[in-house]
């Protein structure tokens, strides 16, 4: 089965905008919290909104683990359209909520479709490019979740207390990029010949940690988790850590805008330089500095410029390490595991999207967050940096000569 560049193109494009939603999603339930609370809207107070918002990433967390094997049994294609269309349809009557709990229930819903829709594109994004350039795949891929957030923020400042227009958009936009998946998304040629190999109907969650995978499932799992938790906890906290800094509030809120920059750069670097490397010792490297300009950002600079280097700096390698984790995932595990693999070492780093922005809010509660909170975050990137180093010397798995010439087939026609 031969893939033609304009299939591959489409392929890449639906897998990007499919991200895309996520980063969109993640910034319109933060924008429209301080809404809900001002107008009281459904009687929703503080706490119940951190009930809404805990319960969304729990559907996110849940969505990945479970949906990943589905995707390794009855294929990409169906899953991820599946997933927006899941998606899609909950974020659009979110707003008709009559209850805070019905919200809650909405939003855990619509998480469970959101949840498989970045593991899935992952995936599906990973076997359409040759396997030497799996770095660059998972990278330019995640783009898409920044330009994501960066256009509702911008959607945000227009709507102002018409916060239901986020979740309107956010369910449209969703639905209309189905059709386009039922019409030009293939199924992954990878998938499609694993499945006829008779080793792919033996694999099962379980297998992750068996004796093959389970030092490699364990080490990714971890730095998964310090990675969505540096992610989450510095675009949460940036600004109020920088504010009990001493920094004036515009410089605070700037710097975070500074940190998304360089994230975004850093995607595209890392993919290029993990592709000519190999992605582990660059996830070394990048974790690596990460902790060290993580730990610098505890001292007071003065100088704007020096500042905002550090910051974009900062950006560059701690939000990308995060990604070629996945990167790794991809390349490390065959066909017929890929998306039960890349699903749980999404679900088990939401656990750390969860816990990043809670030690930081109780640093920040308990007056301490400057500077422990930057020597927090120094710390949770050293401890990504070891899970790196426990997945051994070698950049990939070889599980079988079968799914060795597989993957060699699949990817050398695309």
């Amino acid at each position: 089965m031969t893939t033609s560049p304009t299939r591959s193109a489409w392929t890449a494009v639906l897998c990007w905008l499919t991200v895309l939603l996520e980063g969109y999603d993640l910034v319109a339930l933060g924008a429209t919290i301080p809404t809900l609370l001002k107008s009281g809207h459904l009687g929703f107070t503080p706490a119940g909104a951190t009930a809404v918002a805990t319960v969304s990433l729990i559907g996110v967390g849940a969505g990945a683990a479970a949906l990943g094997p589905l995707t390794d049994r009855f294929g990409r294609r169906v899953m991820l359209i599946g997933s927006v269309l899941l998606f899609s349809v909950f974020t659009l009557v979110l707003p008709l909520a009559p209850t805070v709990a019905t919200f809650g229930v909405l939003r855990f819903v619509a998480g469970l479709g959101l949840g498989a829709c970045m593991p899935v594109a992952l995936t599906v994004m990973s076997e359409n490019l040759p396997a030497r350039r799996r770095a660059s795949a998972s990278t330019i891929t995640m783009t898409g979740y920044h330009v994501g957030a960066v256009l509702t923020s911008l959607l945000a400042l227009r709507a102002v207390d018409n916060w239901h227009v986020l979740f309107y958009g956010g369910g449209a936009a969703g639905l209309l990029v189905v059709p386009l998946m039922l019409w030009k998304l293939p199924e992954s040629a990878a998938y499609l010949e694993a499945k006829q190999q008779p080793e792919a109907a033996k694999f099962s969650p379980r297998d992750l940690l068996g004796p093959r995978y389970r030092r490699i499932s364990l080490a990714v799992w971890v730095g998964s988790f310090m990675g969505l938790l540096l992610v989450y906890g510095l675009n949460t906290w940036l600004p109020q850590l920088m504010r009990t800094a001493g920094y004036p509030l515009s410089t605070s809120i700037t710097l975070l805008l500074v940190l998304n920059i360089g994230a975004m750069a850093g995607l595209l670097l890392a993919g290029v330089v993990a592709d000519r490397f190999g992605i582990r010792p660059v996830a070394c490297l990048w974790f690596g500095v990460g902790a060290v300009l993580l730990a610098l950002l505890s001292l007071r600079i003065d100088n704007s410029v020096v500042l905002n280097g550090l910051v974009l700096l900062t950006g560059v390698f701690v939000f990308s390490a995060q990604v070629l984790i996945y990167g790794y995932v991809a390349h490390a595990f065959p066909a017929q595991a890929r998306g039960t693999a890349l699903g749980m070492a999404s679900a088990v780093g939401r656990l750390g999207s969860i816990l990043g922005p809670f030690v930081t809010g109780a640093l920040v509660t308990a007056g301490v967050a400057y500077p422990w909170g930057f020597y927090f975050f120094a710390l949770v990137a050293a401890l990504g940096l070891g899970a790196v180093l426990l997945l051994g010397g070698r950049d990939a798995t070889v599980p079988s000569r079968a799914s060795t010439s597989l993957e060699r087939g699949s990817t050398d026609r695309l």
